[in-house]
């Protein structure tokens, strides 16, 4: 396994978000946009319970690599 293309997921039991380290482009979107969520100096990087899961959804949409992608992991109906 090359330690640069590394996938980790991290969920809240509603969504989960999906990290491909191989195809972050670094662009910082996501810090931008969620930094309660996405802080790229800490371990571990991302805080899933720190956001709601709709703002979540919104700014990996927002991903320009596709680095970050998310499915949803509780239905909420």
């Amino acid at each position: 396994m090359n330690p640069k293309d590394i996938t980790k997921e991290y969920t809240n039991g509603e969504v989960t978000v999906v990290w491909q380290s191989g195809k972050c482009t670094h662009s910082g979107n996501c810090v931008k946009n969620n930094p309660d969520v996405f802080q790229p100096k800490e371990k571990p990087w991302i805080k899933i319970d720190a956001s709601t899961s709709e703002k979540i959804i919104e700014t990996v949409k927002k991903c320009p690599s596709g680095a970050l992608s998310y499915y949803k992991t509780k239905n909420n109906d």
